[in-house]
């Protein structure tokens, strides 16, 4: 998946900015980015997704009753059973970028920077490359990454 390059198109005093807060702090929790990628892959019953987690059936209904509340996930009852799935597809996105950030933050080449095969992929991995090696060249001069000599 790549970055999305379309422009912003609303300014920083926008109500979308405070709802987006919002929506982060709903995510911002490990069971709860869980869930939504286990979702991702079709709709689960909280039997289903407890089990997936293991975590008990109770737990993962007070998480999904959070998503539900901030519209990430809806459901559908068939008989006893009730089933959960992904409203759309901006909770995924969020999260497999979320999670690719975290990749780049532990170092090394991340996963969704290699081809199939494990070979770095021209598109992406030569800027990483690139950056990686002018980083190397600030240490070997003195500087932290980031910073500039005065």
């Amino acid at each position: 998946m790549h970055a999305d390059t379309r422009r912003c198109t609303f300014g920083v005093d926008s109500q979308y900015v405070d709802l987006a807060a919002e929506v982060f702090s709903l995510l911002a929790d490990a069971t709860r980015l869980r869930i939504i990628l286990l979702l991702s892959r079709g709709e689960r019953s909280v039997g289903d997704l407890a089990e997936s987690l293991q975590r008990s059936p109770a737990s993962v209904s007070q998480h999904l009753a959070k998503l539900r509340w901030g519209r990430v996930v809806e459901t559908r009852q068939a008989g006893t059973r009730v089933y959960y799935r992904l409203v759309d597809e901006h909770a995924k996105a969020l999260v497999t970028q979320a999670v690719f950030q975290a990749q780049h933050v532990l170092g090394g080449v991340p996963e969704h920077h290699r081809a199939g095969d494990g070979r770095i992929t021209a598109e992406s991995g030569a800027g990483v490359e690139q950056d990686r090696a002018a980083v190397g060249r600030q240490e070997t001069a003195g500087e932290r990454p980031g910073e500039q000599q005065a």
